[in-house]
Order: structure tokens, then sequence, then C-alpha cells
């Protein structure tokens, strides 16, 4: 009886190992839902792994798509706790670490004091003019000095700041995840305005960061509405829908612009959860085209096309001037692809299982991939030099170069 266990046992595992490596017992359902397996690449491109460091915690299961920030030499990283990191761009040599909050970090609140959630970096950093900004769980918005790491200023906000701030000449400009636009003075972080807009009840995880244009400051919501903001003041010029929010159910519904929006010359793109993407005109926010192809993940623009993922991680190459098709890659369906960037001409994107895919922007052909080990929420970023930049959510950064 013990040899019957023992093989039955044996003979299991054997089933089990089977079904992992090659799905055939999988059910229709779980096929049907399963990412889609990844196949050899004929004759990859050399890809050079320059370094990877760990900035700290990872954001783990927050969904907040942290990612790092570049200016001159020096790259900025935060992980989800309680610490901000700058790293020697070339090296990856940890040149400062700080802790933003440091009751944080000796205990917490007192027991005479109102509760709070746990403290959390929610929002990724923003650099310029020698200042980084970074917002926070409870809504807390820091100022730091981009040289050492000091703390310059600390603010409040209405709520949650999960994405990261935009910093222009004089103001810091956070997206709160109430759906607030406020723009906080750069010397002192005093509120200088503020715009308000209601939410729907049902949204997906994630705020895109505000983006800068000529005089304007676009923000998407999670109506399907994309609003330009004068930028001296915070004063709505124009809205466009880019996405009705219909359907049965509140599901149905969502229309979210969380992603990365992307300013040409005369035109603003934007794509919708609700399966759209517009190109907008800057100056009155009509539509000049739009498309029924848009996910959650946002825009990469090139001179003459853009790259939208769409809800199942298709990846599409739309002509920018008349949102025509120039080719689509299915090979990575349902594995929750990356906003698209752009290093040299690859398209870059990463997934939820931890690879960096790189394409050819002129066909969508695959050529390269590499393993950071976590998997990858936050967009890739690409720093002037053309090195490109990964946060997993284990909290490890890398970085690599396309090899000469």
């Amino acid at each position: 009886m013990v040899r019957k266990l023992i093989a039955l046992s044996a003979a299991l595992s054997v089933l089990t190992a089977c079904s992992t490596v090659t799905g055939i017992f999988k059910s229709d359902k779980e096929k049907a839902t399963a990412a889609a397996e990844l196949t050899d690449i004929a004759s990859p491109i050399a890809i050079r792994k320059l370094w990877s460091v760990s900035v700290g915690q990872g954001e783990a299961e927050l969904a907040i798509r942290q990612k790092p920030v570049v200016d001159g030499d020096t790259v900025y990283a935060a992980d989800a706790a309680n610490q901000l990191v700058a790293i020697d761009k070339a090296t990856g040599k940890i040149k400062w670490k700080a802790t933003p909050n440091k009751e944080a970090a000796s205990g917490g609140w007192k027991f005479w004091q109102k509760p709070t959630q746990p403290f959390a970096l929610t929002g990724g950093p923003a650099v310029y003019s020698g200042l980084v900004a970074l917002g926070g769980r409870n809504g807390e918005v820091f100022a730091f000095n981009a040289a050492d790491g000091a703390i310059l200023w600390k603010t409040m906000v209405s709520s949650s700041v999960i994405s990261a701030p935009l910093i222009t000449f004089d103001t810091v400009i956070v997206r709160a995840n109430d759906g607030k636009v406020i723009g906080l003075d750069l010397s002192t972080g005093e509120k200088r305005w503020q715009f308000d807009r209601g939410l729907p009840s049902l949204s997906v995880r994630g705020n895109g960061s505000p983006v800068l244009g000529p005089g304007l400051i676009f923000v998407g919501y999670e109506d399907g509405t994309l609003i330009a903001l004068r930028q001296q003041d915070g004063q709505r010029v124009w809205e466009q829908l880019v996405a009705k929010p219909d359907g049965r159910t509140e599901i149905d519904r969502m229309s979210d612009i969380d992603g990365e929006i992307q300013v040409g010359d005369r035109e603003v793109f934007a794509s919708s959860y609700h399966n759209s993407t517009m190109a907008i005109a800057l100056n009155n926010g009509q539509p000049i085209w739009v498309r029924d192809i848009g996910g959650y993940a946002g825009v990469a623009l090139l001179s003459d096309r853009i790259i939208v993922a769409d809800r199942d991680s298709g990846l599409w190459a739309l002509d920018r001037t008349s949102g025509s098709d120039l080719w689509k890659q299915a090979a990575f369906l349902r594995r929750g692809v990356t906003t698209p960037v752009v290093q040299g001409a690859y398209i870059v994107v990463a997934d939820r299982e931890g690879y960096v895919h790189w394409l050819d922007s002129a066909t969508g052909d695959i050529k390269g991939r590499v393993k950071v080990g976590g998997g990858v929420r936050g967009s890739p970023v690409v720093s002037d030099d053309g090195t490109l930049f990964v946060q997993n959510v284990d909290g490890q950064l890398s970085a690599f170069s396309l090899a000469q």
C-alpha cells in the first residue's frame, strides 16, 4: 500500500510538472486568460546590462507604477516605504539616501494622535533645477535638495499622491487621488492654485502624471476626459472627451486616462482604458483623429508615429498624422505591458513577469529580451544619452544600453 501511494505521488508530481511546462492540462478558460508564452528570438540584438542596484522596498502589489527619473549624471528613485535614493548614472553607486518621514522610521503615530494609513512613498520622483519632489500615501508632498537629499519643505494636499509630480520653473504640480490638481510654490511648498473635479465611483488603479505643454498642463481623468489647464493659475482652458464612459456595468464604463500623455508640436496624444486613443489639437482641444484602440499604459511618441498598448497588451503603431495602422504586435497578449518608450531605433516595454522587450520601431518585430527579476509596472525611462532604466516591483533598478 505504501508503495502504491509513493508511486501515485510520483505520478502526480510528473503530471504537475508537465502541466506547468506545456499547459496541456489547462482548461479552455485558463488558456483564454493566461499570459502569452514567450518564444525564442531569431538573431537577437546585443543588449548590455550596465548595473543593477536595490533602491529599497519595492511596491509589491500596490500597483502604483513607480519609476525612476534622470537628471544629468544622477538617477533618482523611491521605494514604497520611506526612502529616496540618488544613484550615479554611469556606475550604479548610491550617492545619498533620504528618509523623508522620520516619524515612520522611528515608530509612527502616538496614541493621542489621529491614526492614519501607514506611511508610504506612493508617488514617483520628479526633478527640476536642483529640486526633487515626490508624494506620499497620506497626502504628503516633499521637496529635496537634489545634491544631497536634504529636505527643503514638506506640505500636505487633500489625498494621496500616487503619480510623479510635474515641476516647472516656479511650481510643483501634483495630482491627488481625489481628482484635485494642486500647484505648490517651488520655493516654499505653499498652495498657489487648485483645480477640482469629481470622480466616478469605480476606476482603474493608478493616476497619470500631469504633463507640460506650451503654457498648458494636461491632466487625464477617470471619466475619459483630457483637460488642459493654464500653467500660471490652473484655470481650465479646454477639455476633450477621449472615450465616453458607456456600458451596462461600472466596470464596462471605466474610461481612465492613466497612461502617459505625449505632447507634439501641434497636438497632444492620449489613450483611454475604454479602448480609445485620440490626437487632439493643442490650441483648442478639438479632435484630429480617434481610434478604437486603447488601454491603461499610455503612448510613446516618434517623429512619424505613436505606439500604444491596448487592454490585452497588444502593441500598435499608428500613423501620427492620420491614426492609421502601421503594424501590430500581438506576442505580449495579457502580459500586462508597461507604457512603451523609445530607445534608439527600438520600442521598449516591460511586463508583469519581469521581462523587458525590444521591438523594431519600423516593423514591430521583436529583437531583444532580458529578465530583470520581479514584475515591472512603471514604464522604463530613457536618458538623453540613450541609457534605459527599469525599476521592478521588488525595488531593483537596472540600467541597459544597446551594444555598439
